[in-house]
């Protein structure tokens, strides 16, 4: 592989594969493939797959990124919370994987150095019916062994004077954040030194199953196009992984794919300027946690996101028309916020399997969990769709979930 203005390029080191070796579902013996694994989309999570899959002996990955660095998308347009896990029902993948990662994160980042802080979370509520969510949050947390505890609305006002809970403020102690540009820098290099190839600036066009294993079409911005070959198909598109899972599934297992932008808003004055995460309570069937204030490492403060349902998953600007709305919901718990100092920042796009709750309640919410699956009749193809939050938290425990669908 080489390199053009910091650019991968496949082409020269792939063969395109002719008729005559290749077939649809041919019934003939494969050729080798290129490749052991190939993941495509090289955010957090596919990062953090192919770094896994490239520490097994005698195998080789390729990783393929459409854009010309890591976590271009998704991944470094949220939060950078490290959740506690305390959302998403006592049965589902993203209690499980938030769980498991949430600690799996924090060693890493201890071991390696990657910049993070438990800051702790805060959840407020501002009335008595907010209250007895707080206490149904609380009560699923003890349940699967997850701190927190509630403060007194006087203890609250003295660690943080600046915010407003009026009826309760429930604490979670192992919410923190982190620096997900560093922890990505980490897991790409660290991939790479364990012999996985990248290939950046290199699209999927298609895909075709073949007798054994798969091959993956691909173009690069100047039309160069590559043919590769692989024995398993990860895919971890992102955005554009039910457009890429329904190009290869049959129809009757296709989806559909949701996206909800979130607004993010930062903040240009340095009062105030609270030390802790801040949530709202959360809304029953509402699609996100409400505009949260959260921070970054040098501890400057932003606020987001909201949801605003598009179509588009590439249309990153700002909606300037949702500012004021945003702007009330900051009041409700930081009454001191200099409404003119609250400026539009960036937006992200989560990509959802539907538009039900953010919270699972059991109740015919809509909650949607995360969809990993090795698919029946398509050996070695593993789909990840609906990867949304708390994604970036459970990244390496997706990443072993992975590769135990691949290998146990």
């Amino acid at each position: 592989m080489y390199t053009v203005s910091g650019a991968m390029i496949l082409r020269p080191l792939f063969r395109s594969l002719t008729a005559s070796n290749y077939r649809r579902f041919s019934t003939s013996p494969a050729p080798a493939a290129d490749y052991t694994h190939v993941v495509v989309g090289a955010g957090a999570i596919g990062l953090a797959i192919a770094r896994k899959l490239a520490e097994k002996d005698g195998t080789s990955t390729l990783l393929i990124e459409r854009h010309g660095s890591v976590g271009t998308e998704t991944s470094s347009r949220n939060s950078e919370v490290i959740h506690a896990g305390i959302y998403y029902g006592p049965t589902s993948l993203k209690t499980e994987l938030c769980l498991q990662g949430k600690r799996m994160l924090y060693d890493l980042c201890e071991k390696q150095r990657i910049p993070c802080l438990k800051c702790k979370k805060w959840i407020l509520a501002q009335d008595s019916q907010q209250h007895e969510q707080l206490d149904k949050i609380h009560k699923f947390a003890e349940s699967i062994g997850v701190p927190t505890h509630f403060l007194s609305l006087a203890e609250a006002q003295h660690r943080e004077p600046d915010v407003h809970a009026a009826n309760a403020v429930l604490e979670s102690p192992t919410t923190g954040i982190i620096d997900s540009h560093s922890y990505m820098a980490y897991l790409e290099s660290d991939f790479q030194s364990k012999g996985g190839d990248l290939a950046f600036h290199t699209k999927v066009d298609a895909v075709d199953a073949l007798n054994q294993g798969y091959q993956i079409h691909t173009t690069s911005p100047s039309g160069d196009t590559a043919n590769i070959t692989t024995e398993t198909l990860i895919n971890s598109a992102g955005l554009a992984a039910v457009p890429l899972s329904n190009s290869i599934l049959p129809p009757e297992r296709h989806m559909k794919p949701y996206y909800a932008k979130g607004s993010y808003y930062s903040y240009s004055r340095g009062h105030p300027r609270p030390k802790t995460l801040i949530y709202p309570a959360p809304t029953t069937g509402a699609a996100g946690l409400g505009t949260h204030l959260t921070m970054d490492m040098t501890g400057a403060i932003r606020f987001g996101p909201d949801v605003e349902w598009v179509d588009d998953p590439y249309d990153l600007s700002v909606n300037e028309e949702r500012l004021s709305a945003a702007l009330d919901e900051i009041q409700s718990y930081l009454p001191g916020i200099d409404r003119e100092k609250v400026m539009l920042d960036y937006a992200g796009i989560r990509p959802k399997l539907g538009k039900g709750s953010a919270v699972a309640s059991g109740k015919g919410d809509g909650f949607s969990d995360f969809y990993i699956k090795k698919e029946e009749g398509f050996e070695g193809f593993i789909n990840l769709l609906g990867i949304e939050s708390p994604g970036l938290t459970s990244s390496l425990a997706i990443a072993d979930k992975v590769d135990d669908l691949l290998y146990r």
